[in-house]
């Protein structure tokens, strides 16, 4: 973004010609418009969720369900846009990503992490009892994530679905939109004019991530101490590490 443009006087006066007087003075008027001024502003880091922002992923046969395998209902409403094995195999993520963002695009992430690079627990998530919860620590990223950085909480945003899945990052470094749906046929939250966007465009241009998101909502809240599912998970992380 271009520096707010202003105009200035210099005035230069030779202190050894003691003969001079004001009236001789020379004076040189610069305008910061011809110098074409441009204040850089700070990269930024985005930390995209591929499941459940950027796609929807699932077993396109069959699912466990109480114990047997059932044909997926999600089949009885629509096809799939693309299948590629089952999607819980990790060659598979560079696939999906074809899918959501194009080859191209996708060649120009700086890293592509699974759940490899998570935090596991063993305690069942919400969402499914053969799930475990996940947490996404973003003091990872900014330890081996180098090009382009240093990254911190100042200049990173992470995008995901599931707030819990940021609760060990630092306050208001997160933002959290609803989960795609594809029977949704509203959705509009990737586009180009939407509201995510716009909100990206102020996230590009503000000096500090963390004092942007404070001053700006969006979406689903993240998880805070005054809320009640902060110590759901303070529970689970307390007796995991007492075990």
């Amino acid at each position: 973004m271009e520096a707010e443009k202003k105009s200035c006087s210099i005035t230069i006066k030779d202190d050894h010609d003691d003969h001079k007087d004001s009236s001789e003075e020379q004076e040189l008027s610069l305008s910061i418009e011809k110098l074409n001024l441009v204040v850089p502003k700070k990269k930024k880091l985005l930390v995209m969720n591929l499941n459940g922002f950027l796609l929807h992923r699932f077993i396109h046969r069959h699912i466990l369900r109480d114990g047997r395998y059932v044909p997926n209902p999600i089949l009885g409403s629509r096809r799939a846009d693309s299948i590629s094995g089952n999607f819980l195999r990790k060659h598979n993520i560079d696939g999906a990503l074809d899918l959501a963002i194009g080859e191209e695009s996708k060649n120009k992430l700086l890293f592509v992490w699974n759940q490899d690079q998570c935090r596991q627990t063993n305690t069942a998530s919400k969402e499914s009892n053969e799930k475990p919860i996940y947490f996404k620590e973003l003091q990872k990223v900014w330890e081996k994530v180098e090009k382009g950085g240093p990254y911190s909480a100042s200049n990173t945003l992470m995008i995901g679905d599931k707030p819990y899945k940021a609760y060990l990052n630092p306050e208001n470094t997160a933002i959290f939109a609803k989960s795609y749906d594809p029977e949704d046929k509203e959705d509009n939250a990737l586009d180009p004019n939407g509201e995510l966007c716009e909100y990206l465009k102020g996230v590009a241009e503000a000096e500090d991530v963390q004092s942007y998101v404070k001053n700006n909502e969006f979406g689903i809240p993240e998880i805070t101490e005054d809320n009640s599912e902060w110590f759901f998970y303070f529970r689970v992380l307390f007796g995991e590490l007492m075990v």
